[in-house]
């Protein structure tokens, strides 16, 4: 049973649930087996929850979308209380929250199942999941590469075959990089479509959003509608859905106006396989009747770095201070990997006034881009500047300033999307001869992500991906 279930999505999962051919027991137990038998070898899944997961399958589960699915939560973002956090740092070791988020309440009361968490990075702070907490996650394409980040453990178990689908987010490509180098789809969703409460108003003044990394199209709008909503007291609120998300997928996106964009604004390379991923997604797209044209909203390159990585740094310092409270103590000298430490000098020296002329020149770059995307309905770019990177690359033992050029290198189209807010995905349409995945990256206009979910289930019905399995199975 756990190989044939392998293969379904959560949608299709949760209909054997709902006609009782299989019960949420069943599943469950077929998820842990499956983790089980391959996780040693992946090391996706950090903190098992199998017993209480055990105990939620037998017991009454809400009615809703995916009653019965196992799930997995990244270890970074919403809290569970009574379970470990770490965030990948050694800092918070065994910091065990009392608290539940609300992204979890949304995600139970969905009727998933949570058997664990999953790597990540150290904070989430590279595009990589490496972390000398949580040790390396490998990539189930290739046991030598990563599988992304920083959701990279949630990706890697998709991916795999564990569950299918994974709790994500996303504050530079957090979402969409791990998708792209695990061959999932996935959607950043509009700054404030899901919550991030109830302890943070928003994460790095928006930059970060909620989601997941999904297997189909169905499942990412379908859990989408289920998270979907301002928690209360959030500052702002995303621009509400015209109908749910789930009836979106199947419908007629029209003839829409795609602009591609393949060069790094920061005047980077990008690898050929990856200029290849979005020419080649290009054409699938005027295949279907789509008008692509080589486009690219004006972007100062520098200037856009200097003022994210401000934000970014200053994040990055927030977070470690905040916990240093909550704790009751610093962090000592072996708690921080040296990238952090880089990142939280940096954050420090970032005075009040720097940090909002930063803010006020990312928001003219958004009604820049606002004002490009008034004449187009989408962006496509690649996903990343390069392949899935080799484990080691990006690792914690990395030198620190050569690791913040190579992520800024690897990642130079993914953060656009969070500076301006606008929902984003990234679609497996393109293997490399060596059998690695490349995503396809495509920008949205803020609130809209119904046009996004349209066109990737037409991608997906005009080239299925669901059946490519990575070659990993333990």
């Amino acid at each position: 049973m756990s190989d044939s279930l392998e293969h379904l999505d959560a949608t299709g999962l949760a209909e054997l649930v709902r006609t009782r051919a299989v019960s949420p027991r069943e599943l469950v137990d077929a998820a842990i087996a499956r983790i089980e038998a391959q996780n040693p070898s992946l090391n996706a899944v950090v903190t098992p929850m199998f017993e209480a997961a055990r105990r939620r399958a037998d017991g009454p589960l809400p009615d809703g979308p995916f009653r019965g699915v196992p799930f997995l939560l990244k270890d970074l973002g919403p809290a569970y209380d009574g379970v470990r956090f770490t965030g990948g740092s050694a800092f918070l070791s065994e910091f065990v929250p009392k608290y539940r988020g609300e992204l979890v309440e949304r995600f139970e009361q969905a009727g998933l199942v949570i058997l664990g968490k999953t790597n990540t990075p150290e904070f989430g702070i590279v595009p990589t999941t490496e972390s000398r907490r949580l040790g390396a996650c490998k990539n189930p394409w290739d046991l030598t590469r990563s599988p992304g980040g920083s959701s990279g453990g949630s990706a890697a178990a998709v991916a795999a075959g564990f569950v299918p689908m994974a709790h994500a987010n996303d504050g530079g490509g957090s979402i969409r990089i791990p998708a792209s180098c695990c061959g999932l789809f996935g959607l950043k969703p509009t700054r404030a479509r899901t919550p991030v409460g109830p302890k943070m108003g928003d994460v790095m003044s928006g930059l970060v959003c909620e989601h997941a990394v999904t297997r189909s199209v169905r499942d990412s709008a379908a859990l989408l509608d289920a998270i979907d909503g301002p928690d209360p007291g959030g500052p702002y609120v995303a621009p509400a859905k015209k109908r749910p998300f789930r009836e979106e997928v199947g419908a007629e996106p029209g003839t829409l106006r795609i602009a591609l964009m393949v060069e790094s604004s920061l005047g980077t390379e990008v690898a050929p396989e990856c200029i290849a991923a979005a020419e080649d997604a290009a054409k699938l797209c005027r295949e279907l009747g789509h008008e692509v044209t080589v486009a690219a909203p004006k972007l100062d390159g520098f200037m856009l770095m200097q003022s994210f990585m401000a934000v970014w740094t200053s994040g990055v310092a927030m977070t470690v201070e905040s916990y240093a409270m909550l704790l009751g103590r610093k962090p000592g000298d072996d708690e921080l990997e040296p990238l952090t430490r880089m990142y939280l000098e940096m954050g420090r020296q970032v005075h009040g006034y720097q940090y909002l002329m930063a803010i006020a020149y990312l928001q003219q770059v958004t009604r820049g881009v606002a004002a490009f995307m008034s004449r187009y309905d989408v962006l496509l770019t690649p996903t990343l500047g390069d392949v899935p990177l080799p484990l080691g690359e990006l690792g914690p033992d990395a030198d620190p300033n050569a690791a913040s050029m190579r992520a800024a290198s690897y990642v130079p189209f993914t953060p656009l999307a969070n500076i301006t807010g606008q929902p984003a995905m990234s679609v497996p349409l393109y293997w490399t001869e060596g059998g690695l995945p490349v995503g396809a990256h495509f920008v949205g206009r803020a609130g809209e992500e119904a046009t996004l979910l349209r066109l990737a289930a037409q991608l997906e019905a005009a080239r299925p991906w669901a059946h490519r399995r990575p070659p990993f199975r333990g």
